[in-house]
Formats: C-alpha cells, sequence, structure tokens
C-alpha cells in the first residue's frame, strides 16, 4: 500500500489570471466649528503619517474650502483610517467628520 493518493494522470495547467490593481480611495476630511486645528493636525501625524508642514497645509485646505484630502489608499486602509480618525475624534468630544470616497 503506498502512502500516495490515487493518481488518475490528469495533468494540472498553469492559468493566468490578470491581476487588477486595487480600486482606491480618498479619505476626506470635513471641517466643521468645533474641532480644534491643533486636533486635526495631530490626527494627520498620527493616522495618515504626515509630516507637521504637509498637516498644517492639508489642515488649513480643510479650514479654507471645507473639506480636504488627507491620503489616498486601498478602500481597507481608507476605511481604518477613517475610523481611527473619527474614534480619535469622539474620544476627545469633537465632531470631526472622515470620509471616504472613491477616486
Amino acid at each position: 500500500m503506498s502512502d500516495f493518493p490515487d493518481q488518475t494522470g490528469d495533468v494540472l495547467t498553469e492559468s493566468k489570471t490578470k491581476l487588477e490593481k486595487p480600486k482606491l480611495y480618498k479619505v476626506l476630511l470635513h471641517n466643521d466649528d468645533f474641532t480644534t486645528m491643533e486636533f486635526v493636525v495631530f490626527v494627520l501625524e498620527y493616522v495618515f503619517n504626515r509630516s507637521e508642514a504637509e498637516s498644517v497645509a492639508i489642515m488649513l485646505n480643510v479650514h479654507n474650502t471645507g473639506v480636504g484630502v488627507a491620503g489616498i489608499y486601498p478602500h481597507d486602509v481608507a476605511y481604518m483610517k477613517s475610523h481611527k480618525t473619527m474614534n480619535l475624534a469622539k474620544a476627545r468630544e469633537y465632531p470631526l467628520l472622515c470620509t471616504i470616497e472613491e477616486e
């Protein structure tokens, strides 16, 4: 008796599947009248790994235009960063809104 299962002689062929790039999503920060500018800069540095200069520039864009892009990521990463931002804001009782949008 053999330790190998019965072999039928079938030949396995490699199938060539074309991998598509994942769709990217923008993580958007929305301006409000209560969340401090300092907190928005903190979130951009802590959650989105932005430099202080980048964070200040994005925060000012959000402040002046009402909405700004914190980063562009695959869906799962964008979702996680959006929820992390919202949880940090909620813990500090800020109404900061962070959404994701397909690019």
